[in-house]
Formats: C-alpha cells, sequence, structure tokens
C-alpha cells in the first residue's frame, strides 16, 4: 500500500505531461545519474529478473525513481500501444562530422560554472544528439537507450499534435476561428461549448482542471487513469477512456486571456484532428510524416483502453528519427527532397504566439516566451524554439546556428523549471560554439 501511495503523489507530477513546469527550481537531493543507472541497479536484468529487480505497471513500480531509468527507454514492454509505421522506403542516413564537445564551458542560471559533458550527467541524460548544418555532430547514450529504442518522449508529443492540426489548418480542413464543437458535437455544454480552435491549440482554454496532486479530487486522477497511464483499482467507477473523460469537462474562467498548461487541451486537439482527417493519430503522423521523411524506425504510441493515443505525452520515438524531425523544421518544413510541412505551418509556429497571455502564468527560467500550436517559442536572439516534455525531453531547433539538438531524460523531477537552468544555457553554448567554426 506504502508503493501504491508513493507512485500516486508522482504519477500525477509527470503522467499529466508537464503540468508543473512553473515548478520551483530548487533540485531535492537524488542520487546520481551514475549511482541510478539502470545497467548498474540490474533492473530487469535475468530470466527471470530477481523480484527486487523487476519493473511492472500493474503495481506502479515503473513510475518509481530510478526504475523510471529503466522504463522510459522500455515502455512497449509494460503498457498497450499502437504502432507509427515508417513506410517502406528507404532510411535517410544522417551525414557525420562528430567531435567531442563534452569540454565545452557554460555558466548556468544560477551563476555556476560547468561543462556541457557534466550537464549531461547533470540532466539524468539518457540519449543526446546535436545537428549542425544537417551534420550529426555529436550523440551519446546513457543507461539502458540505444540507438534503435523508442523513448518516451512525454510532452513532446503535443508538439506533434499540434504540428499536424496546423497541417489541417493549412490544407484548409480545420478552421481555428471556429468552435471546437463544430468538430465535435459531443463536447456542447462543456468547457469547449464556447472555445475555438485556437485557443486550443495555444493552450488559451478556461476550463476546470485541477492538476494539483495533494488533491485527491483532483480531475488529474481520472485522467489518469481514464487513459490507462495509472492503475484504476477494483472499484473505480469513473471514466474509462479519454473521450469518456473530455465530455466531462467544465469552464473555469474566461478563453484567450491567460496561458495554461493542461495537458487536456491536447487531448481536445488530438480528437479534432482524428474527426477531421478520419484516421487515427497514429496512422496520421505516418502518412504525412513518418513515413516521408525516411524515418529509420517505426515509432509507437502509449493508448488507453480502447486504443486511442494519449495526445498529450503518449509518443516514443528513437532518438535519430527525432533529430529528422527537428532538421525538418528547422529547413522550414522540406526533408528528404520533398516539402512534408508546409513551410506556412513552420514560420506561423516561429513567430510565436501570445507573450502576455504567457507571461501571466509564471514561468520563471521562460522569461518573454511564448506558446503556439504547442511549441514553447523563446523569441531570444537566436530565434530558437522547443517541443518539451517532463523529465527532461527536448527538441531544440536554433535557426540561427543551423543547430538541432535532440535530448531523451530521466530526470527525477518532472518539471522542467528543475532542469532548465543548466539546460538551456548549456544549448546556448553549444550554438554559440558552432557557429564559430
Amino acid at each position: 500500500m506504502r508503493s501504491f501511495k508513493y507512485f500516486l503523489m508522482v504519477m500525477v507530477i509527470a503522467l499529466s505531461c508537464g503540468l508543473l513546469e512553473q515548478a520551483q527550481t530548487q533540485t531535492p537531493v537524488f542520487p546520481d545519474a551514475t549511482a541510478t543507472d539502470p545497467k548498474t541497479l540490474g533492473w530487469m536484468q535475468g530470466f527471470p529478473p530477481a523480484p527486487d529487480k523487476t519493473i511492472r505497471f500493474d503495481n506502479a513500480s515503473h513510475y518509481r525513481f530510478p526504475g523510471w531509468r529503466w522504463s522510459f527507454s522500455n515502455l512497449r514492454e509494460l503498457v498497450p500501444t499502437k504502432n507509427v509505421w515508417r513506410g517502406d522506403g528507404p532510411v535517410v542516413l544522417l551525414p557525420r562530422a562528430e567531435r567531442n564537445l563534452d569540454g565545452i564551458p557554460f555558466t548556468d542560471m544560477t551563476g555556476k560554472p560547468m561543462t556541457w559533458g557534466e550537464s549531461l550527467v547533470r540532466n539524468y541524460t539518457d540519449g543526446i544528439l546535436v545537428m549542425h548544418k544537417g551534420k550529426v555532430v555529436y550523440e551519446k547514450y546513457f543507461g539502458v537507450l540505444e540507438p534503435q529504442k523508442p523513448h518516451l518522449a512525454f510532452s513532446v508529443t503535443k508538439s506533434f499534435v499540434g504540428t499536424l492540426a496546423a497541417m489541417l489548418v493549412e490544407e484548409g480542413k480545420l478552421d481555428p476561428s471556429s468552435l471546437v464543437t463544430k468538430y465535435i458535437p459531443e463536447l456542447k455544454g462543456t468547457a469547449y461549448d464556447d472555445a475555438t480552435v485556437r485557443q486550443v491549440m495555444d493552450l488559451t482554454v478556461g476550463v476546470q482542471y485541477s492538476e494539483n496532486y495533494a488533491d485527491p479530487k483532483a480531475e488529474v486522477w481520472d485522467y489518469s487513469r481514464a487513459g490507462s497511464m495509472l492503475p484504476a483499482g477494483p472499484n473505480y467507477q469513473g471514466p474509462k477512456t479519454y473521450y469518456e473523460f473530455l465530455v466531462k469537462l467544465k469552464k473555469e474562467g474566461n478563453h484567450d486571456e491567460v496561458f495554461g498548461y493542461k495537458t487536456v487541451n491536447a487531448e481536445i486537439l488530438a480528437w479534432m484532428v482524428r474527426r477531421v482527417s478520419g484516421k487515427s493519430i497514429a496512422a496520421l503522423l505516418s502518412d504525412t510524416i513518418w513515413s516521408k521523411m525516411g524515418a529509420e524506425y517505426d515509432a509507437y504510441f502509449w493508448v488507453d483502453s480502447v486504443g486511442t493515443e494519449s495526445g498529450g505525452g503518449g509518443l516514443n520515438t528513437a532518438l535519430r528519427d527525432l533529430v529528422r524531425v527537428g532538421e525538418m523544421i528547422r529547413l522550414n518544413g522540406r526533408y528528404n527532397g520533398q516539402q512534408i510541412i508546409p513551410a506556412a505551418v513552420v514560420e506561423d509556429i516561429r513567430r510565436g504566439g501570445n507573450k502576455s497571455h504567457f507571461a501571466k502564468a509564471g514561468y520563471p527560467t521562460l522569461p518573454g516566451w511564448s506558446y503556439r500550436s504547442m511549441w514553447w517559442v523563446s523569441h531570444n536572439e537566436h530565434g530558437a524554439f522547443m517541443a518539451r516534455g517532463i523529465h527532461g525531453q527536448n527538441i531544440y531547433i536554433d535557426p540561427k546556428a543551423e543547430m538541432v539538438i535532440v535530448r531523451y531524460a530521466s530526470f527525477p523531477i518532472a518539471a522542467n523549471a528543475a532542469n532548465d537552468p543548466f539546460t538551456l544555457p548549456a544549448y546556448m553554448a553549444i550554438a554559440t560554439y558552432l557557429m564559430k567554426e
């Protein structure tokens, strides 16, 4: 019982896919990355593994630090998933010009000196890849992650869903100024009854949805259970799918006044994308992007009990395919000899969203940023923008430096506010170094 209660406390932080971005930046003391290496600890080794080294979903051991340093790279072994096919075309090889960046110095947001190599350990990095001018200049893996293994992307998923929605907007199939109920009439009488598609895409919907893990009545409990992200328990009587949960959401406050990072909006957008396209998110992603970009591996989504993908945090990809996506977007949607994502979609994302709405949300590590179509836009001197997922998942695109960094990690704190102080300065340091070459 004690382990399950602990799981309930921390599961909401993580599986609500980014809900505590604005949390404190002070990091409690945890065993370091070396001490928590899943290979060193012997997680899931042997046939069968030892009982005290076995990770499972039904007893919540898959989501306890340091056990999740194994499970984030092996999710498909524990939960139901839906495949994203890479197609039958040739793999687009990644040109390489590798070099040692480990000694590149920088100063973190607290004024402390650090090197690139030290930051990887500090971030509990599972895998990281840097591309510059279309060539891989750095690639490393830690723990149990390997080049061919998908890793859980958490809220980086939102940026994929936002991009698919923006592509449908560009095609004229989805009207951002229309009410959500034009596409999903089932949401009449809910929080989304008078919300627009654009407000959902930019997370400015006023919806009653608490993500306070200390509150046992918070809506996030039913969200997690409904999506099969949380063991429901034998006496659970709540919604059993995402759809059943979403139609119960009520309005709170006004729309289009403040940025509110609430994962349910990503699930609403995913629903609209399915409804408009007539395809699952997995099939649409395969058809429009994955099969066209020369992906090396299939990706997959974590799904609920009826096979509905988590649009808020369920995507799993190999690191090299994640960088292909980042490089494609850096190149304004053109990759593998074709225009895969319309250039207008990328241009709109890069311009960013309403900075005043974002400022009201209070993100101390992201001053001056905004949010557009489920991408985080820095508005810094390099015009950098990001896809971000809890525990340190990133696609970081720096147009001025012609650089893309992708990272998978298993940081012990969900909120990226805990790792931003030494992540974002490290990325800028690498960009500055590469621009001098």
